[in-house]
Parts: C-alpha cells; structure tokens; sequence
C-alpha cells in the first residue's frame, strides 16, 4: 500500500477534516533514522487500512505544515483524531511505540 503524501496544500483537507484517525510520518529524505521508521509506518498502514488513514509530510518540501505543528527534529510522527493532535512521537520509537499510539485511536 502506497502512503499518502500530505502536503502544505492538502494537508488540512486530508489530515484535520479526516473522518477517521491520521497518522502522519514527518520525515526527509536525507534522514536515517526517518529510514527506520518508513518501514514500520507502511506496516501499519496496511494493517489498519480501512480503520485509519496513514501518510507522510516531507519537512523540507513542506515547511508550512511542519513549522504550523512544531516539528523541530525528525522523525516526528503524530497522530491526529477530529482535527486535533492526540499524540507525538519525536525520534526513533520502535513498532511497539506506533502501534501504541495507533490504539489510542482505534477503540
């Protein structure tokens, strides 16, 4: 499954007015540890598909976006539910910790 790349332009469209709960990787290409986490992002995505929805946000192609919800360091993965920030992960978080956050969501 292909994530959704949001973006400034999409992003309140996609992400706050979503119905359901969205994970959002905020990452750049030249990042390491951004390169650990993709892997354990697309794994969820595919095993909550149609319960939530996941995707990612460049921060060096998306400033706006990243500046608006304070993404200082990368990776930074947050998850949204109604429009509102429900949690953040900053820096590498192993699957437990993902998947932890995505159950706050799915109830």
């Amino acid at each position: 499954m292909e994530l959704i790349h949001f973006t400034d332009a999409n992003f309140e469209e996609m992400v706050l007015k979503a119905e359901k709960p969205v994970l959002v990787d905020f990452f750049a290409d030249w990042c390491g540890p951004c390169r650990m986490v993709a892997p354990i992002i697309e794994e969820l995505a595919k095993t909550y598909e149609g319960k939530m929805v996941v995707g990612k946000v460049d921060v060096d192609a998306n400033s706006i976006v990243a500046g608006k919800y304070g993404v200082m360091s990368i990776p930074t993965v947050v998850l949204f539910e109604g429009g509102k920030e429900i949690a953040r992960q900053v820096g590498f978080g192993g699957k437990e910790v993902y998947e932890t956050m995505v159950k706050q969501a799915i109830k």
